[in-house]
């Protein structure tokens, strides 16, 4: 075992040493912002493809992903995939040109042209508030590696106190070492690092699913014995309720995860919010040497996202197949933990540590890209306006990169609390987890976006700020998070009409942003901001 765990570590090791010195070599000559946050707009259009893939495959989708496919048993969680393509084309001829055409380097900026300041600082802080939440729930994720390999090498299972201290120390380790190719680096570390991230992650994968394929008895066989044939149901549903009717029956539909409408509809919504208004995935984007090149990147990052999730999902099944064929009574309770755990008692030495180092490629992709847009975001939101308007370039510098620190220590905080919540509540679902934080307030953002981008005199501060406000306030409602957060408590706020049935979250950005355009476009834009007919 010592012999083992010695060749898993120097795959684990050799792996942390070259990520960290390509980032580090890549990302030097850092002179200004526009080199920390755009790279001087030169970077390959293909490596900014494999830094988007990167980004979206965090540490969630490496567990969160096999975990809805062994919970499941199905394929539905693919019908999701279907909007993201459709949204990244909406997105590359939607967004991108008026990023570019302003020269923007938050994408906040463009609020500040179409509406006033206030609307660009509201969009800002609900960014900075909302990404530093979900990158900072991502991060207990990879740190679920370490807590079972605790497990395996000490024979012991921990304890609750246990495991949260290691989940602690996990997550402070993973930070420290991405915020120093990325405070030094920038954007430039990021995206080359991204590159051999997904790499790795990818490649990870499709060993994984191969090593577990073969361990399977009878194959392909047994696979259909255990589980059953696969059917049209389960790749494609509608979550329409036999037994309802009429309104009743359309609105069924809404309380369903995974559904062909959430995909078509609910998915392409998550999907404009997420890469068109969130400055994490825009801001690689933008690095692309023009508006054609970045285009491509994107819309191939979609049609990417296809085998990629069909891979992690295969990788649930066949992970409830196998444990089915050889019953495991250590076997954790929690789906999440479930591909971990056949990683550390599995797979083959050598690589068992390739495996890991997937892991963690996917979490450090995720997060670099996370703090480097939220110390962009707020440097040039908040720093140059507010705090240093004479800023030269070397102190916008200097302060972009005590935002990636500062970032970085808020990362820890709020993925130590989620480390908690998911301790005391083990049957938490990561995906719910990791889609559900954007679904109550990117609605909201690009609502407000879209105003600005298909109305010429339509929204105003005022008007931008009470639509925002309403557009949260309904998704909350939709998704019963008052009564959510009495129930912490013991309470209830209110009782949910019968009528009106709980959405799940692939549907809450779309429900957002339509209450919060509609109410956006009651308001006159003021003369000054209106742009040319």
């Amino acid at each position: 075992m010592d012999v083992h765990l010695a060749i898993d570590s120097a795959v684990l090791l050799l792996y942390f040493v070259l990520i960290i010195s390509i980032g580090l070599y890549m990302g030097r000559k850092e002179e200004d912002l526009k080199d920390f946050a755009l790279g001087g707009r030169r970077i390959p259009w293909w490596a900014v493809l494999a830094s988007l893939i990167a980004a979206e495959t965090s540490a969630g989708t490496f567990f969160g992903t096999p975990g809805e496919g062994f919970t499941h048993r199905n394929y539905t969680y693919l019908q999701l995939a279907i909007g993201t393509i459709i949204a990244r084309i909406l997105v590359s001829y939607i967004f991108i040109k008026p990023y570019y055409d302003y020269k923007v380097y938050s994408i906040y900026e463009y609020l500040t042209a179409r509406f006033g300041v206030a609307t660009k600082n509201a969009a800002s802080a609900v960014f900075m508030i909302t990404r530093l939440l979900a990158s900072g729930a991502r991060l207990y994720f990879a740190a679920i590696a370490l807590a079972l390999a605790y497990e395996m090498i000490s024979g012991a299972k921990p304890d609750q106190m246990q495991t949260l201290w290691i989940y602690i120390g996990s997550t402070i380790a993973i930070v420290i070492l991405t915020a120093i190719y990325t405070t030094l680096g920038g954007i430039k570390a990021v995206i080359w690092t991204d590159l051999i991230q997904a790499s790795i992650m990818i490649g990870s994968a499709f060993i994984a699913l191969g090593l577990l394929y073969s361990a399977i008895p009878g194959g392909w066989n047994e696979i259909v014995a255990r589980h059953g044939s696969f059917h049209f149901s389960d790749f494609i549903t509608t979550g329409f309720d036999p037994a309802k009717h009429g309104w009743q029956k359309i609105l069924g539909m809404f309380g369903i995860e995974y559904t062909i409408f959430a995909g078509l509809f609910g998915s392409t919504f998550i999907t404009m919010g997420t890469h068109g208004t969130d400055q994490d995935m825009v801001q690689r984007m933008l690095t692309a040497p023009d508006i054609r090149r970045s285009r491509r990147s994107v819309i191939l990052s979609g049609l990417a996202d296809i085998p990629i999730a069909f891979t992690f999902i295969s990788i649930g099944i066949l992970l409830w197949v196998y444990y089915q064929a050889h019953p495991d009574p250590t076997l954790p309770k929690t789906p999440n933990e479930t591909f971990c755990h056949f990683i550390l008692y599995q797979m083959p030495v050598g690589l068992r540590g390739l495996l890991i180092a997937g892991i963690f490629a996917t979490a450090m992709g995720s997060l670099s890209t996370a703090i480097n847009a939220l110390a962009t975001s707020f440097t040039r939101d908040w720093y140059e306006p507010y705090i240093n308007p004479n800023a030269t370039s070397k102190q916008s510098l200097h302060a972009v990169r005590r935002a990636t620190v500062g970032f970085s220590f808020l990362m820890i905080a709020v993925a130590s609390a989620t480390s908690y919540c998911v301790i005391v509540r083990p049957s938490l679902r990561i995906i719910p987890i990791a889609l559900g934080i954007f679904g109550y307030t990117y609605g909201s953002l690009l609502g407000v976006f879209l105003c600005g981008i298909f109305t010429k005199r339509r929204g105003n501060n005022f008007g931008n700020i009470v639509a925002m406000i309403i557009g949260f306030v309904v998704v909350a409602i939709l998704s019963g998070l008052p009564n959510g957060i009495a129930g912490i408590f013991g309470g209830k706020l209110y009782t949910q009409p019968a009528w009106l049935p709980l959405m799940e979250f692939p549907w809450w950005i779309c429900f957002g942003t339509i209450v919060t355009f509609s109410v956006a476009i009651l308001f006159r834009t003021s003369r000054e901001h209106r742009p040319p007919l």
